[in-house]
């Protein structure tokens, strides 16, 4: 046996060492292996959470996100179509959104969609809910809600510059009788804008609005006859137009702008009593059609019933 190490000795101590050798780099490949499989995870893991994240903000990879690009794309195509149509129509439209209260540059394009969606959304409304009584009838019933959805925003549009034009109607005799105020006060014209935009906010909020942008255009560098004629556009008024063109022909006459407020103030004041003293005497005739219509026929029964009864009964 001891012949048998001596012999095998050497080989022997040297495959023991192979052997450890093997097992230590298997050991440390199996841990690096699965360390770096685990880092892989990670990454893949932390990557897929930043594009759901991303995706949570932004709606991308999901139906929601889609639709949002959809839309924003079908906008932005109607937007440039009728953005670069300059016929008078547009002009026209453009100007009634302003004086509406509606700024937003695409504001075109969304009166054209909300056009036609309501219009092809109540047809087919009136598709599904119509009585099948008649094809006549049938089809009278989708042409008049599809109609209704057509001319739909217009008369929203029509309503809502109506009642911005009463407030400002409402107003403006206020604002020449404090921007009086100012004046006497010796406060610039700048200075009078910005003080009366402050007061009238709470009163008049659209009004204000209007000032404030008018406010805007002068300390950005627009002259004071421009910024004025902007706001007269955007009330739609014809008292606010006389009043840009008071200001430039004192500016260019060099004559008191105080006085001509006074002036003008007092005009205004004179105006808003004539309204209400036109609504006054008007009144009455208004009254009429109700009265022939509610009250006069009760009162013809009332009298004339006991008569008929008589005649009827032959106890006259």
């Amino acid at each position: 046996m001891d012949a048998v190490f001596d012999i095998f000795g050497d080989t022997a101590s040297t495959m023991l060492t192979l052997l450890v050798f093997l097992a230590a780099a298997t050991l440390a490949f199996a841990v690096m292996a699965s360390l770096r499989l685990h880092g892989s995870m990670k990454r893949r893991t932390a990557g897929i959470s930043v594009d759901m994240g991303q995706g949570s903000g932004t709606g991308r990879r999901s139906l929601r996100g889609s639709n949002f690009k959809g839309a924003q794309r079908l906008i932005d195509y109607t937007q440039k179509h009728y953005t670069e149509s300059d016929s008078q129509d547009m002009k026209v439209l453009r100007k009634r959104l302003v004086i509406a209260g509606i700024y937003d540059p695409r504001g075109v394009a969304y009166f054209f969609l909300a056009r036609t969606i309501l219009c092809l959304g109540l047809a087919a409304l009136a598709i599904f809910l119509a009585p099948n009584s008649s094809a006549s009838i049938y089809w009278m019933v989708v042409g008049a809600a599809g109609m209704a959805g057509y001319v739909g925003p217009s008369i929203y549009l029509d309503r809502r510059i109506a009642r911005r034009k009463e407030e400002h109607r409402a107003g403006f005799p206020d604002f020449m009788d404090l921007l009086v105020v100012c004046a006497d006060a010796g406060l610039s014209m700048e200075a009078a804008l910005d003080r009366v935009g402050r007061e009238l906010g709470d009163s008049y909020p659209s009004l204000t609005a209007n000032i404030h942008m008018a406010n805007l255009e002068i300390r950005a560098g627009r002259p004071m006859t421009d910024a004025l004629e902007h706001l007269a556009d955007r009330l739609g008024l014809e008292e606010a137009r006389s009043f840009a063109t008071l200001i430039q022909q004192s500016d260019e006459l060099g004559s008191s702008i105080t006085e001509a407020l006074r002036i003008y103030s007092d005009d205004m004041r004179h105006k808003r009593l004539s309204r209400a003293e036109e609504k006054a005497y008007a009144l009455p005739a208004k009254l009429s059609l109700p009265m022939m219509t509610c009250i006069f026929p009760v009162l013809f029964v009332v009298i004339l019933l006991p008569v008929a009864v008589r005649i009827y009964t032959g106890t006259y």
